[in-house]
């Protein structure tokens, strides 16, 4: 697909958007959104003919790229059968969706309940273990992100919380496992593991493990900064679940479907939730879908009891279709194995020779298509380039890396001290060396802040 160059019509969507549209986590007077006139694969441009590389994959979700053809044709197809349906009735692309996901699920999470999205999922999720277990409390990690809804945003481990929480909502927060932030003075991932487990357990024995529903977690948290957790740190917590009677949740909204190199990030530490949370990836974003894949423990509460909780659109007929067309895809081309290899082969040593001549880079960290860089103002102490939710002036050495960046063709995902490197599980070789050559050049503006 060929840009179109017509800035009189980017400056008319430009204006229709600031006279009428209120865009999420902004000060909307602050804002410039750039006017996007269109999408294929791993690019997307604007209407003044600038195109850039998404290494953001929209928001973490367009996992297959832009506009797939197959997929595009399924969601049009469905349109021209079964456009929408309500959720009480068996509808064959609802069926599909269903039965392709809980294939791909670890153990038996087979039951599936679609959501519009990844934050009602996990409001979902924490409603269906508070039932399940009659108890009131909900433990989620500092460093983490599970969305923006009323629940969900109080699990939060960020400062987005912060605005919404009147600490009301049952939840406490913990210290996951981080070595290079380590809040254990640990020096070693073992004893990362071992140390964030004792926290854990012992924030169990202080809350009153009989008050305790669940204990929820993004297997690799995402927005947070990607800390691939230490092996043994999930069977830990999951060990600690069921010596309690607490449910486990994994939040996969980010890391699922293809995003590590593996259908689900749980496969990596072969670990089984209760419940586990998608959508992002499920359908690369192509029509909102989330849902909650349930055990068959939790399924078996609700087996004569009502579950006290739907959505009008749980399962849209065009949503299902765009999963199944996705899933499809991702089987036949090969996608979770592309984002592997090409993670495993190009990403990886790429991101680790330039954080050995950048002096900014602090660390490198990831796996698959799911990479962050923490960038520092000096590598001895691990003072982070900006300060903890920076915002303003002292925000500026990050500006003006994501400045440099997209003047070079590439759209950075930058998060407080960081930059994540999570551009389509599709990416080619060619692509993603060309993504890196573009980093390369926004670090040296980066480099202009170190000490």
């Amino acid at each position: 697909m060929t840009p179109q160059i017509d800035p009189r019509a980017g400056a008319a969507v430009k204006a229709a958007d600031r006279a009428h549209v209120f865009h999420s986590w902004s000060a909307q007077d602050l804002i410039d959104p750039l006017a996007v006139a269109g999408a294929e694969g791993s690019y997307f441009w604007d209407y003044d003919g600038n195109r850039y590389l998404d290494f953001t994959s929209g928001l973490v979700f367009t996992n297959i790229g832009y506009q797939h053809p197959k997929v595009v044709a399924a969601i049009q197809e469905q349109a021209a059968t079964l456009t929408t349906f309500a959720p009480a009735f068996a509808v064959e692309a609802r069926s599909e969706a269903a039965r392709l996901i809980a294939e791909r699920t670890p153990g038996d999470l087979d039951k599936i309940f679609f959501t519009n999205g990844g934050a009602d999922a996990v409001e979902h999720a924490v409603r269906m273990a508070r039932i399940h277990t009659g108890r009131p409390k909900v433990l989620s990690a500092y460093r983490s992100y599970h969305g923006g809804t009323q629940q969900a945003v109080n699990i939060t481990g960020d400062p987005r919380r912060w605005a919404s929480d009147g600490a009301a909502a049952g939840v406490v927060h913990f210290w996951a496992p981080f070595l290079y932030r380590s809040r254990f003075y640990a020096e070693t991932e073992q004893q990362e593991c071992e140390r964030a487990l004792e926290h854990l357990e012992t924030t169990i024995a202080f809350e009153g493990p009989g008050t305790i529903a669940a204990v929820v977690l993004e297997t690799i948290p995402g927005t947070a900064g990607i800390m691939v957790p230490p092996r043994g740190y999930l069977a830990g917590v999951r060990d600690l679940c069921d010596k309690y009677g607490i449910v486990f949740v994994l939040d996969e909204v980010m890391a699922g479907f293809g995003r590590t190199g593996e259908w689900f990030a749980a496969d990596l530490f072969e670990v089984t939730p209760d419940l586990m949370t998608f959508a992002k990836g499920v359908n690369s974003g192509y029509v909102p879908l989330g849902g909650v894949a349930v055990s068959g423990r939790i399924a078996e509460t609700f087996g004569k009891r009502p579950y006290p909780g739907g959505l009008t659109y749980s399962g849209h007929p065009l949503a299902c279709a765009a999963a199944v067309a996705t899933i499809n895809v991702m089987a036949q081309e090969g996608v979770v194995a592309n984002a592997a290899v090409v993670g495993a082969q190009v990403i990886e040593p790429g991101l680790r020779e330039l954080a050995e001549r950048h002096p900014s880079v602090g660390e490198v960290r990831g796996v698959g298509m799911f990479w962050a860089l923490e960038l520092v103002k000096n590598r001895e102490s691990r003072e982070p380039l900006v300060p903890y939710n920076a915002a303003g002036e002292a925000n500026a050495p990050m500006a003006a890396f994501a400045a440099a960046a997209k003047a070079h063709g590439l759209w950075p995902f930058v998060n407080m001290n960081r930059t994540h490197v999570v551009p389509p599980c599709t990416i080619t070789e060619t692509e993603a060396k060309e993504g890196l050559a573009a980093l390369d050049a926004a670090l040296s503006v980066a480099d202009e802040y170190t000490e």
